[in-house]
């Protein structure tokens, strides 16, 4: 009888979760809106650069994660309550991060360029925490 592999089965989710969340982020926000570029404090074009190295860099976790899981399937020891879970661990908190280190501490860029961001800072960080804490509900769950 095979174990499931709850711990390879988030780890794998989280990757997932985060890639397609940067990349929701790049492609609605940065592209789609041009709301902002992930580094907003120079030219336009380096604005653009900046999104090409995000972009590359969730394909390279969207792919790790992918690769990950579709090995854990195969040895049908993929443990898919924790897998949901770590996907939307992954979804939120790269949501979060970025709404809280990118946006703020570090001020890489806003959300949007308006006058009045807290709406869309509450939107932003609010979206992460609802995602956040359906992981955790999910992971409680697969305890149970």
């Amino acid at each position: 009888m095979l174990t499931l592999d709850a711990r390879r089965s988030m780890i794998a989710t989280i990757l997932l979760g985060v890639g397609m969340m940067a990349a929701i982020d790049e492609i609605v926000f940065h592209q789609i809106l041009a709301w902002h570029h992930f580094f907003d404090w120079s030219t336009p074009a380096f604005g653009l650069f900046s999104d090409g190295l995000l972009h590359s860099a969730e394909l390279i976790l969207f792919v790790l994660g992918f690769f990950m899981f579709a090995d854990l399937r195969a040895r049908q020891v993929l443990d898919l309550t924790h897998a949901w879970a770590g996907f939307f661990f992954g979804l939120g908190g790269f949501q979060l991060f970025d709404g809280i280190v990118d946006h703020k501490l570090l001020g890489l860029h806003q959300i949007r360029y308006v006058d009045n961001l807290l709406p869309y800072d509450l939107a932003w960080n609010g979206f992460g925490i609802l995602l956040l804490v359906i992981g955790f509900v999910l992971s409680r769950r697969s305890r149970e």
